[in-house]
């Protein structure tokens, strides 16, 4: 049981914050999007789970790449 608390933090804490990232773009609460992925990943065999991990990728490689500046000094 031990390693079930261990990975569940881990994902937790390094979930890239997907689903709020999403709900914040689509106007929505984030608990109603984590729950269309759940649903929906359990209705298509894990497809969504693939789409999910897609994403992620996608925000942290926007994220590494445009830094928001607050100056010009900050080059």
């Amino acid at each position: 049981m031990k390693w079930f608390q261990k990975t569940k933090y881990f994902f937790e804490k390094h979930g890239f914050e997907v689903s709020s990232r999403l709900a914040d773009r689509l106007g929505m609460k984030a608990k109603n999007v984590r729950l269309f992925f759940i649903y929906v990943t359990f209705a298509t065999f894990g497809v969504w789970f693939a789409v999910y991990l897609t994403l992620a990728f996608l925000l942290r490689l926007k994220d590494l790449i445009y830094t928001k500046r607050t100056s010009v000094f900050d080059l």
